[in-house]
């Protein structure tokens, strides 16, 4: 055997390794005689004890970061939440009433993709405790009563079906016959193709009802967050009184990459992104989570004044 063959023999077997170095030595004893931790008997982290920001890459404990309503503290980040966070942070003592909660989606149209639609929802009721892609509460924000609609991505994208659109119309109605303010959270991938026609439908619908609003004086703000795409884009996320945005929400009808694609040219820095809408004109100001609150009962208190 070659010296640094012997060499390399020493040092994976332990011998001639320093005394002194005991904590070395030991892991080279237990390796000789077997009894290193397998790699799948070690302990893991507790799932949702640390969150990393996928911009940034900062670590840090996921109450720390409920506390700063799911902003990074490094880099302003704003993670992906759900309407619970939502009602949460909005809603006086997190107190409000639910609406219409117990409407589900039914699959019409006998539709199949990967699998059956219906076997899709029945699916995501058991995973989740939503009941479609959209919550409506209604509550006080800073002492002003208002209706907030909002969207919960984990629920097939977002999606607009027939069921969000015939929560968020019955919302408007109750918006109109209670003299309340309405905001729409919006989330989403776009229209349900599940359900086809139906899911197209709800565009005009809704924004039929909007107009209602509107003839009534009776304010309606959009939320947009990220993402907010397709039909949800194309109609009512774009037709507030007020179009207000999550900071780097990623906004558009069809994505980037389909859109760089189909063009053959790059695309400007920052495309999409709500500081890019901001900019062209798209929209009128962009709110930041932690002050979501205070900026929405001083928009309505202004409108109402």
């Amino acid at each position: 055997m070659a010296k640094h063959e012997e060499d390399i023999e020493k040092n994976l077997t332990g011998e001639d390794l320093p005394k002194t170095d005991s904590g070395r030595s030991s892991w080279f004893k237990r390796a000789q005689q077997g009894i290193l931790t397998k790699t799948s008997e070690k302990k893991e982290i507790q799932e949702g004890i640390w969150t990393k920001c996928p911009e940034c890459k900062f670590t840090a404990p996921t109450s720390d970061l409920e506390q700063n309503h799911f902003v990074c503290p490094q880099c302003n980040y704003h993670h992906r939440i759900g309407s619970v966070e939502y009602f949460d942070i909005l809603f006086d003592e997190g107190k409000f009433e639910e609406l219409f909660e117990g409407i589900k989606s039914k699959d019409y149209l006998g539709f199949t993709d990967l699998k059956p639609y219906g076997k899709r929802l029945e699916d995501i009721w058991k995973k989740t405790d939503l009941h479609d892609s959209i919550r409506i509460g209604t509550g006080l924000v800073e002492g002003e009563g208002m209706v907030v609609c909002c969207m919960d991505f984990d629920f097939i994208g977002g999606s607009l079906g027939s069921v969000m659109g015939e929560k968020i119309a019955r919302a408007a109605d109750y918006s109109l016959a209670h003299k309340l303010p309405l905001i729409v959270i919006c989330k989403s991938g776009g229209a349900r193709m599940m359900e086809s026609a139906f899911s197209l439908m709800q565009l005009a619908k809704i924004s039929a009802k909007l107009s209602q609003l509107t003839d009534a004086k009776i304010p309606y703000i959009t939320y947009l967050t990220d993402p907010t795409f397709g039909g949800v884009t194309a109609s009512f996320g774009m037709l507030g009184d007020l179009n207000t945005a999550e900071p780097g929400a990623l906004i558009g009808f069809a994505g980037p990459r389909v859109i760089k694609e189909t063009i053959k040219r790059d695309l400007p820095e920052g495309f999409q992104r709500s500081e890019f809408l901001l900019e062209h004109g798209f929209l009128d100001m962009i709110i930041d989570r932690k002050s979501m609150k205070s900026k929405l009962a001083q928009i309505i208190r202004l409108l109402k004044n």
